[in-house]
């Protein structure tokens, strides 16, 4: 259904109150429907269903602007379809095919710009919404590790880090410690910050699992790559990835396959990231 026959039905609903509501039932339910994509064990359904997903969300913040459930289903939505079917895609071609692996790549930057832009449209509305801040700051900082060329782009990177640490201070239970996990990553380039990066990275990693029961990929698939290859640490690194093959949570089931997907990538390319 295009936004066309889509905003054509809901005008036959009646006068501009009783088709204002009807809207704004229809894009709460679109809002709050992401649970049944993150149960899903079938990537590849998902990855076909999702774009008619993202712009029925487009149509309807067409009509609801200001609609926060909305512009935060958009942000995630966008950033994750972005990172499972895009940039890991590109990501596989590279040394394969770099041409392809290239313009994947400016294909997932365009995605996560735009879901930075509804977060931060989410975020003049509501702005200590930990959702809100995790998903953009999420977004953001993947737009700007493809922006490396791009003074503009790296300059934003303290306002990434301030969102980041206010979520974390809203809500570091979010999403069973996904920011947590962001942050495994993240402090390994944060800047100007004290001690060790890798000890604050692993400090994430140990809670992110504690909220987590252990139960979800992502943490083990952060940890064995911002840490573990920077660090040649092969072992560990190996150890890391076959605990991410086997995490298994119904709630986050798709979030797994694709890092396990991610796992298995990275698991075939040890001996190119290692030098012993």
């Amino acid at each position: 259904m295009n936004r066309y026959l889509l905003l054509s039905l809901l005008l036959l609903v009646g006068g501009c109150s009783v088709r204002q509501a009807a809207i704004e039932r229809l894009a709460d339910a679109v809002a709050g429907g992401g649970d049944s994509y993150a149960m899903d064990d079938d990537a590849e359904l998902v990855r076909a269903a999702a774009p008619f997903s993202l712009k029925l969300t487009e149509s309807l913040l067409a009509e609801t602007p200001r609609h926060r459930g909305l512009l935060a289903a958009a942000a995630r939505g966008f950033t994750q379809y972005a990172y499972a079917f895009v940039q890991q895609e590109a990501d596989e071609l590279e040394e394969r095919d770099v041409a392809a692996s290239i313009a994947l790549q400016e294909r997932a930057r365009r995605l996560y710009r735009r879901a930075r832009d509804y977060g931060l449209r989410g975020l003049a509305i509501a702005p200590d919404d930990a959702e809100l801040l995790y998903w953009t700051s999420a977004a953001w900082a993947s737009f700007i590790a493809l922006s490396k060329n791009d003074p503009d782009a790296l300059a934003d990177l303290p306002v990434v880090e301030r969102m980041i640490d206010r979520a974390l201070e809203l809500d570091e239970a979010y999403e069973r410690g996904a920011i947590h996990t962001f942050l495994v990553s993240y402090e390994m380039v944060r800047q100007d910050a004290k001690g060790d990066p890798a000890e604050r990275a692993r400090a994430h990693f140990a809670r992110a699992i504690e909220l987590s029961s252990g139960r979800e990929a992502a943490p083990y698939v952060a940890l064995a790559e911002s840490v573990c290859i920077p660090a040649q640490r092969r072992a560990e690194f190996e150890e890391l990835l076959e605990r991410a093959l086997r995490a298994d949570a119904p709630e986050s089931r798709l979030a797994n396959l694709v890092m396990q997907r991610r796992a298995r990538w990275l698991r075939a390319r040890t001996d190119r990231l290692f030098n012993d």
